[in-house]
């Protein structure tokens, strides 16, 4: 039955591994967790499900980007009772959905919106027949992307009569995995846990002595070999610096970072996808739903902030299953920077203090956003336990919240610029034991010089360069 069904709305032929066992799962009317990896088609065990579930499916995503692409994508296979209620949805429009909301057969929610009384008036009028919830591991404190507003998804759950959950995610540890279960009010959830190890993902690093040395080994790495390939780097400034460097040594390349214009963002997204660039340097704003399966390098340019965002990153390498590299440009002082950037979305003490002093002056303390004195993701960090813990154990909560985060660099650095197999030691961080090695594991077990194979030569003339506004015209002529 599950094959037909696979067939007839998605025109595949086979599941991938995970995918049945979960729907399976999911039509028992359990509660599931599924730890399926980056690219593996999470999205297919909700939205199959969708059109043998006898109701509604309420999707909860934490990127608004991530969640328009996939209403999208649904829309463009001929699914029309689908929508998105997020901050893009505004006055009328927003009222007429709400309005209507018993119409779709799939609801993507954004967390905040979720908890919002207009949206669960409207929701109570629903059938719903499951609740997915997308980038789980976002609801554990000791995740890799805490994000506050996900530990009010379980609250909101409750208001329901009993509906089955389903929490899908990459990556997670076992006490992720407890967090997930206990704030997502899971009744004994069946579970599904992939292997973390990609063995077509070879992994090496680079010691490189000085920071400005990066760019040249970039500039001379690029220019030789194999693509297309994504650079990833902390700072703005950094990806258009890199960027221009491999174009001015005819590399076909785009920054991409969160200070572009969306609509630019989503021609460089087209141009990428279709062959049209080879390489993106990109912050971690780039990745989330973009669907390419032949991506052959990740080259980070520093150490990510956790074991959580390098997978996800180097995870977008060879979705195709064919032979990809992962690389990481390291210098002893990486570490000191990341965990600095690691704990810059934590509110500092005297924040606390501010946001205590104008809540009993019957200010709304959100006025320390809006006057930018703190940033969005701390404000929500600090609302959140304020409302929770008495001041001095919201200071102790915080405090330990940045240790694990330190905790967490100190652990990457130590398995990737150690001295036992890369491979190994990323299997036993999740818990996992790892039965096989291939042959090209990682620079700790030993590569060839040249292990990354030259670059094809080129099939064509570089293409005529247009204006970003131009191009875009010509892909999205309506």
């Amino acid at each position: 039955m599950l094959e037909k069904a696979l067939k007839k709305y998605f025109h595949y032929d086979t599941f991938r591994p995970g995918q049945r066992e979960v729907i399976e799962a999911v039509l028992q009317e359990k509660d599931v967790i599924a730890l399926l990896p980056t690219g593996s088609g999470k999205s297919l065990c909700y939205q199959l499900s969708g059109y043998l579930l006898n109701g509604a499916v309420v999707i909860v995503s934490p990127l608004l980007s991530l969640m328009q692409d996939q209403v999208e994508q649904m829309k463009r296979f001929g699914e029309k009772r689908v929508v998105a209620i997020n901050s893009f949805l505004q006055g009328e429009q927003r009222e007429r959905v709400l309005a209507n909301l018993q119409a779709y057969r799939y609801i993507f929610v954004s967390p905040e919106m979720l908890g919002q009384k207009s949206f669960k008036r409207a929701l109570s009028r629903v059938h719903i027949a499951l609740i997915a919830v997308d980038e789980a591991h976002c609801i554990s404190q000791w995740g890799f992307d805490f994000r506050p507003e996900y530990l009010n998804i379980g609250d909101t759950i409750r208001t329901f009569s009993r509906v089955p959950v389903l929490a899908l995610t990459a990556t997670a540890t076992n006490r992720v995995k407890e967090d997930i279960r206990k704030y997502l009010h899971m009744e004994n959830p069946y579970e599904w846990i992939s292997a973390v190890d990609r063995p077509n993902i070879c992994y090496q690093v680079v010691p490189i002595q000085k920071h400005y040395e990066k760019i040249g080994w970039l500039v001379a790495h690029v220019q030789h070999t194999t693509s297309p390939g994504i650079i990833y780097t902390q700072s703005r400034k950094k990806t258009e610096e890199y960027a221009e460097a491999l174009r001015e040594s005819g590399v076909r390349v785009a920054a991409y970072h969160a200070g572009i214009q969306q609509d630019e963002r989503q021609l460089i997204q087209h141009q990428f996808i279709a062959g049209e660039l080879d390489w993106i340097v990109a912050t971690n704003a780039f990745g989330m739903g973009v669907h390419k399966e032949n991506i052959r390098q990740i080259i980070h340019d520093h150490l990510p902030s956790s074991m959580g965002n390098y997978l996800q990153e180097v995870g977008r390498a060879g979705r195709d299953g064919e032979q990809s590299f992962a690389t990481l440009l390291f210098t002893e002082e990486d570490d000191r920077i990341t965990k600095s950037v690691s704990v810059m979305d934590y509110p500092q003490e005297f924040h606390i203090d501010e946001y205590e002093r104008l809540a009993n002056q019957g200010v709304n303390p959100f006025i320390m956003v809006e006057e930018s004195r703190i940033t969005e993701t701390s404000y929500r960090i600090l609302h959140y336990w304020m409302h929770k813990l008495p001041k001095i154990e919201v200071i102790e909560q915080i405090n330990q919240m940045k240790f694990e985060k330190v905790k967490e660099v100190d652990q990457l650095q130590q398995i990737l610029t150690g001295k036992d197999c890369i491979r190994e030691e990323i299997s036993r961080y999740f818990e996992q034991e790892l039965l096989t090695k291939p042959v090209l594991c990682c620079s700790v077990c030993g590569l060839p010089e040249d292990v990354i194979p030259k670059k094809r030569l080129i099939k064509e003339a570089s293409a005529q360069l247009f204006s970003w506004q131009e191009r875009f015209k010509q892909i999205f002529p309506n």
